[in-house]
Parts: C-alpha cells; structure tokens; sequence
C-alpha cells in the first residue's frame, strides 16, 4: 500500500488546491497516469501517479486546500503483499460529497512490504517503509486522545479564521460530528470580542445570511487569484509607482497590421496591434535600459537586463496570470507573433506553467481588449515598469501637412506606463514611452 504524498510542482509552494480527481476508488491505474488536477499559487496542474496499482482511496476531496506533504491518494501497488481493502463508506462519501476527511496517525503495517514499483522520474526515491491507510475517527474519539484536529469543512474553516475563533474549542452539532457554520457563528457570539472583531462578526454574519437566501455567493480567497492579490499588494506597497500616459495616432501601425496579415511570411499568425507595440517596446529599452532592470535593495544594485523576457498579463477565470515570451529581443516579427498566439491560447485553456511565469523583466497589459482607453497598472513585482495598451478607437484628430493642419478621422490609443521610481526617474520614464509613441505613429522606423 503506497500513499502519495502532494508535491512542490514549484519553488517553494507550500499548498495547493484539489480540483478534480481523474479516477475513483478501484480504478487501476499505470505509472505517469493522470491522477488528479490541482490548482497551486501560480497554475493548474495535471498530477501523474509515480505508482502502478489499484487506487484504494482518495483521502482528500475536491475542493479542499491541502499542505504540501500531505498524502492525497493511496494506492495498493502491482506486486504488493499487501491485501487490497476496500475503503469505508465514511471515505467514499465524504470524498464525493466534498465533505471533512480526517485521520488519525499514520502507523506501519508489520504484513506490509515496500513492493518494487518504479518511481516518478523528478519525485526522487520512495521511502521503503509502507504505511496503513489513515483511519478515520469520530470527534469524541479524538477529543480523547488529543490527536486530531476538529473535523469541519473548508468554508467553515475560513470562517473561524476570519472571527478570530479556535476551532478545536467549539462544540460541534454537526451530523457527522463536524463544526457547523452556525456553531462558529454562535462561539463567536459568546466569546468576548473587540471592536474590530465584532464588526468583523457582523459583517460575515450578513454575507453568511445573504448566501442562505441567495442573494450573494461566496468564494474563496485561493490559488491564483490568492497569490495575484498577495503579490500586487506587496508591489503597490513597495515600489513608489509613477505614471505617465500618451496619446497617440496609430493609424499607421493599423494599417500595417492589415497587410502583415496578408504576408505569406506570417501565415498561420494571428497578427494584432499588441505585436506591433511589443516590438516596439523592446526595441524603445535600448535607449533607455532602466526601463528592463529590477531594485535588488537587499544586495543594494540595480540589475540591468541584457534580455527580455516579455509579460504580457492574461485575465482567466482564476484570476490574473503573467506569462512571458523568453528572449523576446532575439525574436523576427514573425517569430515573436507565432509566441505571442501561443503565449495567449495557454493562458485561455488554463494550462500555463509556472515556468512560464517566471523571470518576466517587463509587462504589457492589454486593456483595450475590454473596450477600456487605459489605466494606471501595478508593476508586476520583480520588474520596474509596466504598460497599459488602452483601446484603438476612431476619433478627430488634427492632421499637420505642408499645406496646413487639416481636420481628420484617425485611429488612436491611449498608452499608459507605470514605473518604479526608484530607478526610473520621470524623464527616463517619459523618454521610454514617448520612443514607443513615436515607434507606432511611424512603425516603418521599427528594426526587424
């Protein structure tokens, strides 16, 4: 009998979310199949089985956030002394119905053996001991010896976190001997609160009552958007942010955009606008370099980046993602186009890799897409400036020739660049964005 215990899939994650399983109870499965998706703090993850046998139980159901380490499927594996035991009916359905699943210590089972399953390549060796699976315990027995944590679902979870009560310490009505919300609610009634805490109180009581009667909805504060939240507020409050926006006439760049999308040499490349503007905000960095560097203020430099890896930041159902195009600057038009479309289609199926997000130097945000003219972006944390390509839209604008200036219908953006002032004063700031303006207004000044 193997557990399987779930791994870092990145560097230094500490949990992560299950969010489907891929096979039941009995089901047999090979080794690098397909076990269960998970969804950690930078993306979701497909997980392969490092063993090869019968799965004999899920131990943590859909839905739950889990610690890394924490074993999350048990698996009776092909060779094994050990006899197949069919889990309880307390463990299948808790798993199915996403309700609380909890042990108590994991001891070895004298009868079993370590088996000779080949391990996962990248998992490192399996540890030789065997393990009993976890059993499951009622409340009172636990309150006994001390054991076992109070058995409550998720959201009831984040509710004692949020009203400041220990959970171990409430008595639990529920039927399967779990902490209710209402039992959460009613401890934090007759415990002794603060101002803060009582408001607090209030406040979830209201959400909790709305919820009962349909009119709002809870979601929990995880995985992705959990780590864009902790991320940007770490940026905002660290980096001294400055922004500088421009108008700009890019009937040019459009009208180049329509005929690379009639070039052979672009086939099967979604041209669009933002290539044109990536293109040019690589090529405005080698006047103004600051604008690739990140503030390392533990070792006291500022980092110039001979390289750029390019950001551009995706919207997705579970929140914001900022993949970026590596080496953007060695990249042909053509070329950087086809990483873009493939950078894009990733990010749409949810399917971006942690890999993929990590070592970004500059970033673009493409608001133009939701109809918006433009904004004030955060910085993603790590670089030192980011652009807002705002909506390309048709207005009036005033054309100057040698005859004279004369009134014209003209295609024209919004850019909005947000820097960290710490390295990139504004006339550095200015100076990059202006180089990018002027790169779309006359993109025949662009260098392939």
């Amino acid at each position: 009998m193997a557990q399987y215990l779930l791994p870092d899939v990145g560097e230094g994650l500490t949990e992560a979310d299950i969010v489907s399983w891929r096979v039941s109870v009995g089901d047999t499965v090979a080794i690098n199949d397909i076990v269960v998706e998970i969804e950690t703090a930078k993306s979701l993850v497909e997980l392969p089985s490092p063993y090869a046998g019968v799965v004999s139980a899920l131990l943590v159901p859909e839905g739950q956030t889990v610690n890394v380490g924490t074993p999350i499927i048990e698996i009776t594996e092909v060779g094994s002394e050990a006899t197949l035991r069919a889990p309880t009916p307390a463990t299948q359905g808790a798993a199915a119905s996403g309700g609380p699943v909890e042990s108590g210590p994991v001891e070895p089972a004298a009868s079993e053996t370590s088996g000779s399953a080949a391990n996962l390549v990248g998992y490192g060796p399996r540890e030789a001991a065997i393990h009993r699976r976890p059993r499951h315990v009622s409340v009172a027995t636990a309150a006994g010896a001390g054991t076992v944590r109070a058995l409550a679902k998720p959201p009831v979870r984040l509710l004692a976190r949020e009203l400041g009560v220990d959970l171990g310490s409430v008595p639990a009505t529920g039927d399967r001997g779990d902490v209710t919300s209402a039992d959460i609610e009613a401890a934090a009634t007759s415990a002794p609160q603060s101002v803060a805490t009582s408001s607090a109180a209030t406040a979830i009581a209201t959400a909790t009552d709305d919820v009962a009667h349909g009119r709002a909805r809870v979601e929990p504060i995880k995985g992705l958007r959990k780590a864009m939240a902790a991320a940007m507020v770490e940026s905002a409050f660290t980096a001294p942010h400055v922004s500088a926006w421009v108008t700009v006439d890019v009937t040019a760049t459009m009208q180049l955009v329509e005929h690379l999308k009639a070039d052979e040499t672009f086939a099967g490349v979604r041209v669009s606008p933002l290539l044109i503007l990536a293109r040019a905000c690589i090529q405005a960095m080698r006047r103004t370099p600051e604008i690739n560097s990140t503030w390392d203020a533990a070792a006291g430099v500022v980092v110039y980046k001979r390289y750029v890896n390019l950001g551009i930041a995706a919207a997705t159902p579970r929140g914001l993602v900022v993949p970026n195009v590596k080496d953007a600057q060695d990249l042909t038009l053509p070329e950087l186009g086809a990483a873009l479309n493939q950078l894009a289609a990733t990010a749409r199926e949810g399917c971006t890799a942690p890999e993929e997000m990590r070592g970004g130097t500059f970033t673009i945000t493409n608001v133009g897409v939701f109809g918006v003219d433009g904004g004030t972006p955060i910085i993603n944390p790590g670089e030192a400036a980011i652009l807002a390509f705002g909506a390309v839209t048709k207005q009036p604008w005033v054309v100057s020739t040698a005859g004279g200036d004369a009134l014209a219908i003209r295609q024209v953006c919004t850019l909005a660049l947000s820097f960290d002032h710490r390295q990139i004063d504004g006339a550095l700031g200015c100076q990059f964005l202006g180089d990018v303006a002027a790169l779309l207004q006359d993109p025949e000044k662009l260098s392939d």
